[in-house]
């Protein structure tokens, strides 16, 4: 057979999209409502008229516990990733890669964002995206410079990258002592254009990413990426034809449109009214596997749409070697690419608390606002009965029993009732969640009314429950960083000086092995910051006894393991590097502090 042609190959992928749409369609309902439950919006259960309109916000309660101890477990440590070496003669380009992606390329590509926002998503919706692209940024200055000499001016404009844009020369007499002489003096305007490559990490939005409904994972799709309106002027800043861009069909209302809302709460029109440029239109990144050359292996192509899927909204095809998107999930569903999100156990609690805050606080206002009982023709003034103000007498006629005359609605107070149900669906989150105070690193004696055990039992429970989400969490990240350290050594072709450390060190990735496994630094608990003091002093005090018993040159305890124990110390106590406060030996200095020590033991013997 001949190789697929571009109509059958964009036939092909439009079919998977609308597999990948119907999907998305399909679970944008459920990520709609638990974006609403979240910001405490419930149209399942509307107010009624006159009555209490309070919303128990428990899912957002949830999530705000235990969000804080993942990201401060996470990215709250000075490596939040380390390269292992895979092959012999790795371990040098491992540990340059660690600190290079950790200390530069990390915060420079808005890394920690990302994961933020991923986490949120997962917590809440069940599933955080994250993607990774390499970016050339293009900047321009325009600047003004005035007093310059003819060298100053010449090595001004010797940069290939400085146009003039404006020059104006003068005289200006220059006293010497020698005489005066005159000089030419200029003044210019420039025009500085930079371009920069960056690696580049953001959160995907659910309602803009596709996979296929049949996928466990995103390695095994056959298709995945986004959908996202794009206005046709940056399309065309992208170098795409403006011609070609201009005649792409406006972006049509979809279903995903509605999960966009619900998130921005308001998107900006783009009605044949709108100016050209800024209309926006749909523009589609995949990553599709095809096997468009008809050997018999799908192999990973990169294909960009606008406007469409047809044969003619084709912008790019060509050969990929990675999908650029990493799933990231806090509990998992067996054979299933969905993971659990706090609202699938919260919503039902608090959609129940909602209703009885509601009951309990109307019957505490009738308590406070009887209503009352008035025997027409007895009271003078009625109004004085039915818009009462302080102080205001209520009048009667001569004779009239002002008790049969007036009287009060007999409300029962059973609000009292519902106290001990609020308690039984709290308790009941916890049982479903396993999410409690101690998720959210407050101290177990904060817990009062409880004995020591209890506590401790409490606190298990609920950092137990975050360790796990942690450590999930962090295993979608390790694709994450694979991904990074491989467009980092693909995209920067040259050594970079950076300042690391108070020094300045070269990097060159590109002798590195991209194969590099990737671990998460999850090493401290998801506890307290007492806890997490707590078992680091336990291990350092140990360390001293062996030190103390068995000298600096024993076989257990070396000097890089002494220094991560003060490390590990740093960063529990909140602080981002131990570097600031502790400065690690190098190995001439320890072998230095070797020398002296044996010297000191064979002159004291």
């Amino acid at each position: 057979m001949a190789a697929m042609t571009k109509p059958e190959l964009t036939e092909l992928v439009g079919q998977l999209v609308r597999d990948c749409e119907d999907y998305r369609d399909q679970l944008s309902a459920a990520r709609i409502r638990a974006m609403e439950y979240y910001d405490g919006v419930m149209a399942d259960v509307p107010a009624e008229a006159n009555r209490s309109k309070v919303v128990s916000r428990d899912v957002r309660a949830a999530v705000k516990k235990v969000l804080p101890s993942l990201i401060r477990t996470v990215l709250g440590n000075d490596k939040v990733v380390e390269y292992q070496p895979v092959n012999q003669g790795d371990e040098a380009g491992a540990e340059q890669a660690t600190d290079y992606i950790n200390y530069i390329v990390f915060p420079e590509s808005d890394g920690y964002d990302a994961v933020q926002d991923a986490a949120h998503d997962a917590l809440k919706l069940g599933n955080g995206v994250i993607r990774w692209w390499y970016e050339k940024r293009k900047s321009v200055e325009v600047s003004t410079h005035s007093g310059l000499d003819e060298a100053a001016l010449v090595q001004l404009i010797a940069d290939d990258t400085v146009e003039v844009l404006e020059q104006a020369q003068s005289v200006e007499r220059i006293e010497l002592p020698t005489g005066s002489v005159e000089q030419p003096v200029f003044a210019v305007k420039i025009r500085r254009t930079a371009e920069r490559g960056a690696t580049r990490l953001a959160a995907v939005p659910l309602e803009e990413f596709l996979v296929h409904p049949d996928a466990i994972a995103i390695d095994d799709s056959p298709i995945a990426g986004i959908k996202r309106r794009m206005r046709r002027s940056d399309l065309i800043a992208m170098g795409y034809d403006r011609d070609l861009v201009e005649g792409f069909a406006l972006a049509g209302n979809t279903d995903g449109e509605d999960e966009e809302f619900a998130r921005r709460r308001g998107i900006f029109g783009d009605g044949e009214e709108t100016a050209k440029a800024l209309q926006e239109v749909d523009y589609y990144e995949l990553y599709v596997k095809v096997d468009a050359d008809d050997d018999g292996i799908a192999e990973l192509r990169r294909l960009i749409f606008a406007g469409g899927t047809g044969a003619d909204n084709l912008l790019e095809d060509a050969e990929w070697d990675e999908v650029p998107f990493a799933d990231l999930i806090t509990e998992r569903r067996p054979h299933q690419r969905e993971g659990n999100a706090i609202t699938d156990d919260m919503a039902e609690i608090q959609r129940v608390k909602t209703v009885l805050l509601r009951q309990t606080l109307d019957n505490l206002y009738w308590q406070n606002n009887q209503q009352p009982i008035v025997q027409e023709g007895m009271i003078q003034n009625p109004e004085s009965v039915l818009n009462p103000k302080f102080g205001q007498p209520i009048r009667v006629g001569q004779g009239v029993d002002v008790r049969g005359a007036v009287g009060y609605t007999a409300v029962p107070f059973v609000a009292r009732e519902s106290f001990s149900m609020l308690g039984y669906l709290d308790q009941e989150a916890t049982d479903r969640t396993g999410i409690s105070d101690a998720s959210s690193g407050m101290a177990p004696d904060a817990l009062q009314n409880m004995t020591a055990k209890a506590t401790a039992l409490v606190e298990q429970a609920g950092i137990g429950q975050t360790e796990l989400m942690v450590r999930t969490f962090a295993q979608g990240l390790r694709r994450v960083f694979k991904g990074v350290l491989g467009l980092t050594i693909k995209h920067q072709d040259r050594p970079r000086a950076v300042r690391l450390r108070g020094k300045w060190v070269t990097f060159d990735p590109r002798h590195w092995n991209a194969g590099m496994d990737a671990t998460v630094n999850t090493g401290l608990g998801a506890g307290t910051r007492e806890r997490d003091m707590l078992m680091i002093q336990m291990i350092q005090q140990l360390q001293e006894k062996l030190l103390t018993t068995l000298g600096p040159d024993n076989p257990y305890v070396s000097p890089d393991n002494l220094y991560n124990g003060i490390a590990k110390t740093v960063e529990a106590a909140g602080l981002k590097s131990p570097d600031l406060y502790f400065t690690k030996p190098t190995p001439e200095d320890i072998q230095r502090r070797m020398v002296d020590i044996t010297s000191l033991v064979a002159s004291s013997a």
